[in-house]
């Protein structure tokens, strides 16, 4: 008789370890500050790390990094609530409606694929050179990834279980928030992931091309003048906002999707 096959892979429900994700972002600034301090990497090109933790404590202690992080916040603030808001409207109303399903994925189709990037002059035109162009880049960009995974949430709800709230007598309100919402909130959630990256990405690239203020505005000066220590501390802030926000989402994660465990 065959000896059954054990879990792997920690029983297919793999754990997140903190202190491994640590360790390894630890080890690389340490690697690079070893090969930096051995002369393998010239500072002119690749600035040390404790190089650049000092370019940071001058822009906090002239007050200058809050300045260029406020107003990137702002921005991404407002940009991604607008786009994540409008997303989820129409990837319910897409999810749940036969009238809305083909239209709406016709729509996000076509424009998806566009590079928002792109359209940045164009909105520039729409909306001047001031915070409008930039949030309707950074709303427009985060839309379209958050209507797709709303509604790809919303048909990966089990029917069955849909099936069984009508049998409950359940009218439709109570059938969308209490199953409906929380069966498609795992691959929203996931989806905020994406879309915060990519408002991120979208933000910097928006503040290089029409702001005096901002994480963008200020990495941009930074490399017409070459002074990479500075360069690389805006670079390093960035990652430190992800990571933020990041964290962040994960907490939210676990407070509301606890009924998992």
């Amino acid at each position: 008789m065959d000896a059954p096959v054990p879990f792997r892979g920690g029983g297919f429900a793999p754990r997140a370890i903190p202190a491994a994700a640590a360790a390894t972002l630890i080890g690389i600034v340490i690697i690079w500050q070893l090969a930096a301090m051995a002369g393998l990497i010239r500072s002119q090109f690749l600035p040390a790390p404790a190089a650049i933790v000092v370019a940071i404590y001058r822009l906090i202690v002239s007050g200058e990094l809050w300045t260029h992080l406020s107003a990137s916040l702002a921005r991404l603030a407002v940009g991604w609530s607008i786009g994540t808001a409008a997303g989820l409207i129409l990837g319910f109303a897409v999810g749940l409606s036969s009238l809305l399903r083909s239209p709406g994925m016709a729509v996000v189709s076509a424009f998806f694929p566009i590079p928002k990037i792109a359209l940045i002059p164009l909105f520039i035109i729409w909306f001047g050179i001031g915070e409008g162009s930039k949030i309707a880049v950074l709303g427009f960009g985060v839309f379209f990834p958050t209507v797709i995974n709303t509604a790809a949430g919303v048909d990966a709800v089990p029917r069955n279980l849909i099936r069984m709230g009508q049998s409950f007598g359940l009218t439709k309100w109570s059938i969308i928030r209490k199953i409906v919402l929380p069966g498609a909130l795992p691959t929203i959630l996931a989806g905020f992931r994406i879309t915060i990256s990519l408002a991120i990405i979208l933000l910097v690239s928006s503040e290089m091309i029409g702001a005096e203020t901002g994480i963008g505005a200020f990495v941009l000066s930074a490399g017409n003048l070459y002074d990479t220590d500075n360069l690389l501390a805006g670079i390093m802030v960035l990652s430190a906002l992800g990571l933020t926000l990041a964290w962040i989402l994960a907490r939210l994660e676990r407070a509301l999707l606890g009924w998992r465990q």
